[in-house]
């Protein structure tokens, strides 16, 4: 598969007030950034600048990951200027991408987050690429068949407008746990593939299915206890397997402690997140609303994570060499067509000095690219060398649906 980095793994690659003043700076460095790791292409990150997000810094995990600033439209000269550096450091481009609420309640902050999306789809087709990866969202105070309605009203224009331009919406399935100080898990409602499948059935009904497709991270599926093997094998049955084209290269490990104290529904009180009956109106403690998902699990840079098989078995970190067995053997696609885009979210590795980061997201590239290159010599020997010469496949291997 084709292999590409998020951006946001290095958001503070070129300082703020630098690139404030020159928005295709970040671009650019990055790119050089890129081609000294070894990555052959970026997925580049948009995000509402600081001073326009609705979110407070501060009650965020991460720094806000706008190396492509669209404060102001991205324009025909701005995309020579990328193009050009993408030329010089030979490296090209996954997707673009743009993490956000699509489905916020509050309207104008609804509207500022689709006007920055249709920034994106226009930068998308000035730098000639065909994808852009997001989330749906929610809106946290109507239930979740109440949210499908509002999908319905809001977000298919979203899709209709990416259809209008030649792109493909590429949802990740990230629940957001922590998005805000409520008591809700699913905080994204395409967040496995129950939903992804009403979802498209919603898209299609609106001339829109071939817009709508998933970017799959399994970090967010042993978040939730499940397996790559079985998703991709419950697609499938279902008739779905064309959904995912695209996929974040991210892990998760599980904290067994964790799970004991508080189950998969994380810690669900005394967080830090409220005072008393309100919650709280400090950022830096909203921010303990994430305590639903870190309490029991931490992010993965694929490769520093400890070779585990037990946990693969149980489905408490991601088995990486069956992950990308299984994408060849249950999924319909095209695996020299397909990005594998590395995503670094591990917090402990989380730094942002160049210097020190650089050689770890070097090392989870080769990692990734090794992983990959080994599943497929295993896909073509089992499925393509001993099978036209009548020869069985050793052995039961991993199953779907066992766990």
């Amino acid at each position: 598969m084709r292999l590409s980095i998020l951006t946001a793994a290095l958001q503070e690659l070129t300082p703020r007030e630098r690139r404030d003043t020159d928005p295709d700076l970040a671009i650019e460095e990055w790119l050089e950034f890129a081609r000294q790791i070894g990555a052959p292409n970026i997925e580049l990150s948009a995000a509402l600048h600081p001073t326009e997000s609705d979110v407070p810094a501060a009650a965020l995990l991460d720094p806000v990951a706008n190396t492509l600033d669209l404060r102001q439209p991205f324009s025909a000269a701005r995309a020579v200027r990328v193009q050009r550096a993408m030329q010089s450091t030979h490296v090209g481009l996954s997707d673009l991408a743009y993490f956000d609420n699509m489905l916020a309640a509050d309207e104008s902050v609804r509207r500022r987050k689709h006007q920055l999306m249709l920034r994106v789809f226009d930068a998308a087709v000035l730098l000639g690429t065909d994808a852009v990866a997001g989330f749906v969202g929610r809106n946290p105070g109507l239930s979740l068949d109440a949210n499908l309605v509002m999908f319905e009203e809001v977000f298919v224009p979203l899709l209709e407008e990416a259809k209008a331009r030649g792109l493909t919406y590429r949802v990740e399935q990230c629940p957001m746990p922590g998005w805000n100080v409520g008591d809700t898990w699913h905080n994204n409602i395409a967040y496995a593939p129950g939903p992804w499948i009403a979802l498209h059935r919603i898209c299609e009904r609106h001339g829109v299915g071939d817009q709508f497709r998933i970017h799959y991270d399994p970090s967010h599926a042993i978040l939730m206890g499940q397996d790559s093997r079985s998703v991709f094998q419950y697609l499938k049955d279902a008739g779905y397997n064309f959904l995912i084209t695209g996929f974040h290269v991210k892990g998760q490990v599980i904290d067994s402690r964790g799970i004991s104290a508080w189950g998969y529904g994380g810690q669900t009180m005394q967080r830090g997140d409220w005072h008393g009956v309100e919650p709280s109106t400090d950022p830096a403690e909203q921010q303990n609303a994430w305590k639903k998902q870190t309490v029991f699990c931490e992010h993965e840079l694929p490769g520093t994570a400890r070779h585990d098989p037990l946990a693969y078995l149980q489905n408490r970190t991601v088995d990486w060499l069956d992950h990308q067995l299984a994408a060849r053997e249950l999924l319909r696609i095209d695996p020299e067509k397909t990005f594998l885009v590395v995503e670094h979210e591990y917090p402990k590795a989380r730094v942002q000095d160049k210097a020190r980061l650089a050689p770890i997201l070097a090392a989870s590239l080769a990692f990734a690219r090794a992983i990959d290159e080994a599943a497929a010599a295993m896909y073509a020997l089992q499925h393509e060398v001993l099978a036209a010469q009548g020869i069985a496949v050793q052995g039961i291997g991993r199953e779907a649906y066992r766990s």
